[in-house]
C-alpha cells in the first residue's frame, strides 16, 4: 500500500476493559493500532498486547480525562492518516471501507467530522446522526486542546463524512454514572471557560438553548422520553458548568 495512504488508529485508554475487546476487534486490519495508556490498572494493557497493538504511556497524574494525552497519542502513531476511536467506540466495517477510498482521492480534505450513533437507556437514539465528532485526520501538525468536549486542532480543510458512515458509541450509563461524570467534566471545564464572562443571566439562557438545541434543533423530541430526560441532562451540565465558572470567579475576588 501507498504510505499516503495508511492509517493509525488511536485509542486512549484508562481501565477501559470493559468494552476494549470488542473495540479491538473491530480495528483489525487498519495498518496501526496505537494504545495510549494512562496507566491503568485492570486488564486494559493485557487486552491491547494480545491484539497486537503498539502501547504507549501518558501519566495519570490528577487528569479527569483523555484530552491531556490526546495529542501525545496523536504524535505517536507512524502514519500519515490518524483515526481516534474512544474505548468504547466500534468503527463499522463501512466506516472503515470509506475512510480508505476517500484518503486515495485527490480532493481528500485534512480532516473529517464522523457521526457517532449513541446508546442512551438501552436503545440507539434516531438522532445519532447529528452527532459528529472531528475524529479523522493528517497527523502531522494536528493538536488536541487538553479540555474535555473539544476537538482536534487540524491543519487544512475539514468536511463532515455522509452519516451513514459512523461510529457506534456502546456506552449506556446509568444516572448515576452520568451525574458522577457531569461533575468530573465540567471540573474539566472551568479554566478552558472561564474567561467568556458568564453571569448569573448565563444560569438562565445557557440551559434553555442547550435544551432547545438538543429536544428540538437535533431531533431529540423523536426519541420520546429518551429524548426528554437526555435532553435535560445537558441543561443541567450548562447550569453546573456556570456555577462554577462564577464560583470560581467570587473565590478569586474574596
Amino acid at each position: 500500500m501507498n504510505e499516503e495512504n495508511k492509517i493509525s488508529v488511536v485509542i486512549n485508554t484508562y481501565n477501559a476493559e470493559q468494552h476494549l475487546e470488542q473495540v479491538l476487534q473491530a480495528v483489525d486490519g487498519f495498518d496501526e493500532v496505537l494504545i495510549c495508556d494512562m496507566e491503568s490498572t485492570d486488564g486494559t494493557l493485557d487486552i491491547a498486547r494480545r491484539h497486537g497493538c503498539k502501547i504507549v504511556t501518558f501519566p495519570k497524574a490528577n487528569h479527569k480525562s483523555a484530552e491531556p494525552a490526546r495529542t501525545f497519542a496523536i504524535q505517536s502513531a507512524a502514519n500519515k492518516w490518524v483515526l481516534v476511536v474512544d474505548a468504547d467506540e466500534i468503527v463499522t466495517p463501512e466506516l472503515r471501507g470509506y475512510l480508505y477510498q476517500r484518503i486515495s482521492e485527490p480532493n481528500c480534505p485534512e480532516g473529517l467530522y464522523i457521526a457517532r450513533r449513541n446508546k442512551f437507556i438501552g436503545a440507539y437514539g434516531k438522532d445519532w446522526a447529528h452527532d459528529y465528532q472531528l475524529r479523522f485526520f493528517i497527523r502531522e501538525g494536528t493538536e488536541w486542546p487538553p479540555y474535555v468536549h473539544t476537538f482536534p486542532i487540524v491543519r487544512g480543510r475539514t468536511e463532515r463524512a455522509p452519516s451513514r458512515f459512523f461510529f457506534l458509541h456502546l456506552a449506556d450509563e446509568t444516572f448515576r454514572h452520568w451525574i458522577t461524570k457531569m461533575n468530573e467534566y465540567t471540573d474539566n471545564e472551568v479554566d478552558k471557560k472561564a474567561a467568556r464572562g458568564y453571569d448569573v443571566g448565563a444560569l438562565i439562557w445557557r440551559p434553555l438553548w442547550r435544551f432547545f438545541q438538543n429536544y428540538i434543533l437535533k431531533g431529540g423530541f423523536r426519541n420520546g422520553r429518551r429524548g426528554l430526560l437526555q435532553s435535560l441532562q445537558w441543561a443541567i451540565y450548562q447550569q453546573i458548568l456556570v456555577s462554577k465558572i462564577i464560583e470560581k470567579r467570587l473565590r478569586e475576588k474574596a
